[in-house]
């Protein structure tokens, strides 16, 4: 096992070169895909290459950063305007980097169609510079996405190198009618994902979902049974749902699953068709508000360590007491 000798006598983590002012480590990918690449014949068949990088990227602390953008008509700008927030966050010291649901576009039937795009795009090349350009994992919030004659709201993530590592798409649109308040239906133009999607980083498993999947708890538990210690969920709560209920769930699903929970809103638009909550927000698994954002343009930052995720899960085991032989729970997503 010549790959793994080495790995034990290897520094673990390096500085990510290049990026003046970069307070980001990371997991020497580099060296261990060039020792795959080379030695791969020192492994055994099925190679353990994702074991390996869960037993050295597992336990470091993570610095998370929110960013709740302004976003209006023009995509350029969009794009451009995020990619500036993202260079903004990495020089904060940032090392995980997330956008808001339809960071490229307005929210709204009638914007989905005409912003939409395939994956590979415009927007995901844009992001995909920004992460490499930055050297951090980037949550490019979501886009509406075209495939064939279906449109999907998909989130992407891209790792440090700008490889793109993740993509989901929303499972549970929103269709709702609050009489009086609010009316808005999502099928009318898009289509639902029908899989988790999950990525590693230093500190660990971190799971996706969109916006109003978080009123879903049995979403965010299929996540934590595959290890998660974090969900971020992009996501424009409206004037009606997000006072009475962003911070609520975002508290319950951190408190039910033990596990740091991340909501980030598009800023406030007064002159907006849709009008997003804002506020967006980092829960700490013991359901403490870790840091929020008012409504206009915010980037706020939160430091995650993944011993608190494991201690809080020690001392109320929660996910040993749950009786099995009364209820369970199945994750057929990737049936």
């Amino acid at each position: 096992m010549k790959v793994l000798q080495y790995l034990l006598i290897k520094p673990l983590l390096t500085v990510c070169e290049l990026i003046p002012g970069s307070h980001f480590f990371v997991d020497d990918l580099t060296v261990i895909s060039q020792l795959f690449e080379t030695k791969a014949e020192s492994l055994e068949p099925q190679g353990a290459i994702a074991p390996l990088q869960h037993l050295f990227s597992a336990h470091a602390e993570l610095r998370l950063a929110l960013v709740q953008l302004s976003v209006g008509a023009s995509k350029s700008e969009n794009l451009l305007r995020a990619a500036s927030k993202v260079a903004e966050a990495a020089k904060s010291g940032a090392q995980l980097v997330a956008l808001p649901e339809c960071c490229n576009s307005p929210y709204g039937n009638t914007f989905f169609p005409e912003y939409a795009e395939p994956i590979p795009g415009p927007s995901t090349e844009a992001f995909s510079k920004a992460a490499a350009d930055n050297c951090v994992f980037l949550v490019a919030g979501s886009i509406p996405e075209r495939e064939g004659d279906k449109l999907y709201n998909t989130c992407t993530v891209f790792d440090p190198k700008g490889t793109l590592i993740a993509k989901y798409r929303k499972s549970h649109l929103f269709d709702i009618d609050v009489p009086g308040k609010i009316t808005f239906q999502e099928s009318k133009t898009l289509s639902p994902g029908n899989a988790l999607s999950t990525f590693e980083t230093p500190f660990g498993l971190v799971g996706i979902g969109i916006c109003y999947d978080i009123r879903f708890p049995e979403m965010a538990q299929l996540y934590t049974r595959r290890g998660c210690r974090l969900l971020l969920y992009p996501g424009a709560f409206n004037m009606t749902t997000g006072p009475a209920h962003w911070e609520l769930l975002a508290r319950g699903r951190a408190v039910d699953n033990q596990l740091y929970v991340a909501t980030i809103s598009p800023a406030r638009d007064e002159t907006a068709s849709y009008i997003a909550w804002g506020h967006s927000t980092l829960v700490s698994p013991w359901g403490e508000v870790v840091s929020k954002a008012e409504h206009a343009e915010q980037v706020i930052y939160a430091d995650l360590d993944p011993q608190l995720v494991e201690d809080i899960r020690q001392q109320i085991p929660v996910s040993r007491q749950k009786r099995t032989d009364m209820y369970d729970l199945k994750d057929v997503s990737s049936l």
